[in-house]
């Protein structure tokens, strides 16, 4: 594609303004002419043909062209008899130079940037017009039939819309006009309008209307026209658009999305917090500071901050951009909300939505891709969880005791009010481990088979784990289950203030349990935190006392003790249904202890929402036997009725399509 610019004109009704410069260097504002910066939107195009036709002050226009530096080729064609002719004379002059797609457009003419994408992105032959503005009285109009171009000229009022020469015509329907434009100058018709020759083909050039409503696209043919597009030139530049980014992997088609928001102003780009980031996708690669930085060096973007929400209501109501840009991949779809709104806030004060299309290119996948894997690293896991933490104050977990129960908690989604709920974490139960073997929950199932359990699942996820320690046994081995756990990239262990044969909670006081003395229980943290190599790793000391019936106060001196001691979190259980103990305990540990994460696990007191354990001082909940509670009946069930109806039939509706089953799995395992 090539563009072609006439600028052979005299432009005489200009004044004193040209007379040392051809019109199209008229300055429109303090940094540009007319034609630089028609020049500068070629090259933003990936247009690098330029043909330009000259005559008056040809000399300066050559030079002044070369010594803006742009990345074009010009190709400069004199028409003789500038004086003489029209500019119909000038195409023909460089007829030679026009074998492709071209751009046509006037040396006066000043369009905004969103005029010239949508020309060049136009499939078909167009011309620009405006079903809004009124019908001039002596310049342009276009006859339009039918969404085509007709017929062009002054006198043209009939079915007519203003118009103005910016065209974009493809090869052969230009051929049909060059053609035609030669046929006219050969003739000896050389003072005409090129468009002339466009209206005796009534239409064989195929030209559609490109209708660009109120959007600048203006000539310049005096001082009152300079003055009119200049103002509106700088409401233009100073016009406010808004953008959201979560990514922390800045490809090719957030460049390319950028750049078009900065072409239609001071563009601001909100960076989604941390903990909205971790809400709506993925755990964040990079923190909040270094992704706004990535921003902030990125050609054409004017200031960037932070957007706290999913929401964009505060930000737009703060800023009141005139413009917001998205993808298109929210007009429908659980994004379809956060969409709504910002149209809503949009129309109570006048802005605008852009939307382009969605990028859906492979390379971006693989990028995604790669993300992942790096999550799923030790060093990446391990440190997710503190993270998490910080950034979203109350975090869930969720049991897995395999390789498919952790993709189940890896890729569980439930997409609500523009936003996305997933589970943070997994935890790794002995009782749900040794459930799965089939073994007492005893400490039976020794370490080495428990990790092997890790294993299966890290293969297969990204989110942090949990370990469920048991009591932690000895605390010369409690040391190396430590350094283990914290190679393999778990980021958590709790372990539980009991002594002797592991006897699960759920029994409470229907059989014997004891609690470990509170100094000994203390030495052994004390001997974990000593043992790990990272800051990264968390233990947490788990109290048994409201479920040994031991009384509030032996549960609060236990946990400020084992915080003392250095544990990084405090677990308090409870066998009732009644959270008040729970709600008891959270609320005097954190009138002295404000910053230890507290972890819960409802298992019996389920009606407790995570917002009110949150606003109440909870830090980690943790799901711990579900699907281990759920699955099994499901087989059990299955199993019953195929003994029952001698055949597989009954059961099929209660199955999930292996198919599904295999799409959890991911493709690189």
């Amino acid at each position: 594609m090539k563009a072609i610019i006439l600028n052979s004109g005299l432009g005489t009704r200009m004044g004193v303004l040209t007379s040392e410069h051809p019109k199209c260097m008229t300055e429109v504002s303090v940094t540009e002419t007319i034609l630089s910066r028609q020049l500068k939107q070629i090259a933003a195009a990936g247009i690098t043909e330029v043909v330009m036709t000259t005559g008056y002050f040809d000399e300066v226009l050559v030079n002044y062209c070369n010594s803006l530096d742009l990345p074009l080729h010009f190709t400069f064609v004199n028409n003789p008899v500038y004086d003489k002719t029209n500019y119909i004379y000038s195409i023909y002059c460089a007829r030679e130079y026009l074998d492709d797609d071209i751009i046509l457009m006037h040396g006066d003419l000043v369009f905004e940037n969103t005029v010239f994408d949508d020309v060049v992105a136009n499939e078909k032959s167009c011309m620009t017009v405006s079903s809004t503005l009124p019908l001039p009285e002596k310049d342009f109009k276009a006859q339009v039939v039918d969404g085509k171009v007709m017929k062009v000229g002054v006198d043209i009022f009939n079915e007519a819309m203003e118009a103005q020469a910016l065209y974009k015509l493809n090869r052969d329907d230009w051929k049909v006009w060059l053609d035609k434009i030669v046929e006219f100058c050969e003739a000896g018709n050389t003072k005409v309008y090129a468009e002339n020759a466009l209206n005796e083909l009534n239409g064989a050039a195929n030209i559609s209307a490109l209708d660009v409503e109120n959007r600048l696209c203006s000539e310049i043919d005096n001082p009152e026209d300079l003055a009119v597009v200049s103002a509106k030139l700088k409401e233009i530049e100073n016009r406010s658009v808004y953008m959201c980014f979560s990514t922390d992997v800045i490809h090719s088609g957030h460049i390319a999305i950028i750049k078009k928001a900065a072409r239609l102003g001071k563009l601001t780009i909100g960076v989604l917090s941390d903990e909205a980031v971790v809400s709506y996708k993925r755990f964040p690669m990079l923190p909040f500071e270094e992704r706004k930085t990535m921003f902030e060096n990125i050609a054409g973007v004017h200031n960037v901050v932070e957007q706290k929400n999913l929401s964009y209501k505060e930000n737009l109501e703060k800023y009141k951009p005139d413009i917001v840009v998205h993808g298109d991949d929210w007009v429908s779809g659980f994004q379809k909300p956060i969409r709504d709104e910002v149209t809503s806030v949009l129309a109570s004060y006048g802005g605008k939505l852009v939307e382009y299309p969605y990028s859906t290119d492979e390379k971006y996948k693989e990028l995604e891709n790669r993300s992942r894997s790096e999550l799923s690293t030790p060093d990446m896991r391990r440190s997710r969880l503190r993270k998490a933490l910080a950034m979203k104050g109350t975090i869930t977990a969720m049991e897995a005791h395999s390789g498919l129960t952790g993709l189940i908690v890896e890729d569980t989604v439930v997409y609500e009010n523009g936003g996305a709920r997933q589970f943070d974490a997994m935890w790794v139960s002995s009782l749900c481990d040794s459930t799965a073997k089939g073994k007492p929950d005893i400490e039976l199932v020794d370490m080495t088979s428990r990790f092997r359990t890790i294993d299966d699942i890290m293969e297969v996820t990204t989110k942090p784990i949990i370990f469920d320690g048991d009591t932690g046994g000895l605390t010369e081995h409690f040391v190396y289950t430590v350094r283990t756990l914290e190679r393999m990239g778990v980021s958590m262990v709790i372990i539980e203030d009991k002594t002797g044969l592991k006897k699960n909670s759920l029994f409470g006081t229907e059989v014997q349990q004891t609690q470990a003395a509170i100094p000994d229980f203390c030495e052994k943290i004390k001997a974990g935190k000593k043992a790990q190599k990272t800051k990264d790793f968390m233990i947490c000391a788990r109290i048994e006392s409201l479920i040994l019936e031991q009384g509030m106060n032996d549960a609060l001196e236990r946990a400020f003790a084992f915080a003392d001691a250095g544990a990084d979190a405090i677990m308090i259980h409870s066998r009732k249904k009644d959270p008040a103990e729970i709600f008891e305990f959270v609320e005097k540990f954190r009138a002295k202890d404000r910053t230890t994460p507290i972890v819960v696990v409802p298992t019996s007191f389920n009606t407790v929402t995570e917002e009110e354990f949150k606003e109440r001082g909870v830090n980690i909940v943790i799901y711990a036997n579900q699907l281990t509670r759920t699955g099994f009946p499901a087989m059990q069930n299955a199993a019953k009725m195929i003994l029952e109806h001698h055949r597989a039939k009954e059961c099929d509706d209660i199955c999930m399509p292996f198919k599904e089953i295999i799409r959890l799995i991911p493709e690189d395992v």
